[in-house]
């Protein structure tokens, strides 16, 4: 009888939904006009907003919301093809779907792969999508839950995975205390494949059948080596005049981090000129393009000598202005898509996100790279891989800027506890590889399962 309420409150529940996405069509488009103003790839492909596109039959659907996602799904879709699997990748957003079409480009030309933006939430919109790719089955990264998308996947009886998956802390309690839709209509999926124990419990508490524990996928991620080399290239060229000169990144940051961050640098740069040590090269990238601008002018109204990677370098990360570096205090990184040519050229780590509510953002970057990581008190979104990275020694949880700059200034002052933390971010990285295999193979296990379940019923 509970069983049979709670259904109708969910269907219940999810007729609420659609209505409001129905009633709310004009906002969508709204929306998308916005965007477009400053970005107007968000005009492109809108007919696959609502279902029409690319045909690709009994492929294997990844959705993968932006950047971020596309990226952790690399290997796990690599996985997939290299099994003979076709697959359609559907993003988001026009940042999501640009990385999805260059990472995938071989396999696109081929016909093995196809790249889309994901249907709407409206039950039409997936109607088509399914009529047109007739998936065999669905992955969704990381933490998206579209009720639409989950339902009508279970509708249409195509199993749906969460892949890559966690459930914040933050959001699981919400969602715990208030009932929420969320929480009802992870009941629907197939299974989850957890990025650890904790987040594999949240799963179950939800109601979430078959949670297995397959790591995070983004260990798995290939590191870009042409950007690596560039930055060796360059090391020497930044290091003219001052060959102990070290090199400390912030990676990924955002708004309302940038005054705490310049305060950490005066820091640092205090401690190395009291103890008679050359001052850090600061490498500070923003998290969003449309931020590059606004932080270009916070540090220079601070820095004797910033300088944009956009002034310095060419196309290919060739330095074309080498006598700058020897004076440089801040080189601003206004690019997309060259974060290891930035994390590569540092010896200390700093990423952003931790000094905001919003969380931390990707730490595994860095520590492929060997580098020493630091991160603010706000880690919950990261809260699998970083407690077990600040238990192994290769991520340092920073409460306040002040000792934010006193561990950057420690580490640079003590090279046998730079190197130990660099060895314990290179043993991490390489003890928690391998997550995209593991998931294959489990999908397929389940997926077995799952058939030979129903030829039993029948």
């Amino acid at each position: 009888m509970r069983a049979a309420l709670n259904f109708s409150r969910l269907r219940f529940r999810l007729l609420l939904y659609r209505i409001a996405w129905f009633v709310g069509m004009p906002l969508a488009f709204a929306y998308f006009w916005k965007r477009s103003i400053r970005d107007p790839r968000y005009r492109r492909h809108m007919r696959e907003r609502f279902g029409r596109g690319t045909r690709i039959s009994k492929a294997i659907w990844v959705h993968a919301v932006s950047i971020g996602e596309v990226r952790s799904s690399v290997p796990l879709v690599r996985e997939l093809l290299g099994r003979n699997e076709r697959v359609v990748v559907t993003c988001l957003t026009p940042a999501g779907r640009s990385e999805a079409e260059k990472a995938f480009a071989a396999y696109i030309r081929s016909g093995e792969l196809a790249v889309r933006y994901a249907p709407l939430e409206y039950e039409f919109a997936f109607k088509r999508f399914f009529k047109e790719c007739s998936p065999s089955l669905a992955l969704v990264m990381e933490v998206e839950f579209w009720p639409v998308m989950i339902a009508s996947a279970r509708k249409r009886g195509i199993p749906i995975y969460l892949c890559n998956s966690q459930y914040p802390e933050k959001s699981f309690a919400r969602d715990r205390q208030r009932g929420s839709l969320r929480r009802e209509v992870l009941g629907l999926v197939s299974g989850a494949f957890a990025k650890s124990e904790i987040h594999a419990r949240r799963f179950r508490d939800a109601g979430v059948r078959n949670v297995q524990i397959t790591g995070e996928l983004r260990f798995d991620q290939p590191i870009q080596t042409g950007s690596v080399e560039a930055a060796k290239r360059c090391v020497s060229a930044m290091k003219l005049g001052l060959p102990n000169r070290p090199v400390i990144a912030f990676a990924s940051v955002v708004a309302g981090e940038d005054a705490g961050y310049i305060d950490a640098m005066r820091l640092i740069e205090s401690r190395c000129l009291e103890e008679g040590r050359p001052p850090p090269l600061f490498v500070y990238v923003p998290r969003a393009p449309e931020r590059f601008a606004e932080a270009a002018d916070i540090l220079a109204s601070d820095a004797k000598n910033m300088a944009r990677r956009s002034d310095l370098f060419d196309e290919d990360l060739a330095v074309t202005r080498e006598a700058e570096f020897a004076d440089l205090e801040i080189l601003l990184g206004d690019s997309l898509g060259e974060m290891n040519f930035y994390l590569s050229l540092a010896d200390i780590v700093i990423v952003g996100g931790g000094f905001v509510k919003s969380g931390a953002h990707n730490v595994i970057e860095p520590l492929a790279l060997g580098k020493p990581v630091l991160v603010g008190p706000s880690i919950w979104t990261i809260e699998y891989p970083a407690l077990e990275a600040i238990e192994a020694g290769a991520v340092a949880k920073c409460d306040t800027i002040e000792s934010l700059a006193d561990m950057a200034a420690n580490l640079l002052s003590s090279t046998e506890s730079l190197i130990a933390m660099k060895t314990a971010a290179q043993v991490f990285h390489q003890s928690n590889r391998g997550g995209a295999g593991k998931t294959v193979e489990k999908l397929f296990s389940a997926e077995k399962k799952h058939v030979e379940s129903s030829r039993r019923r029948r």
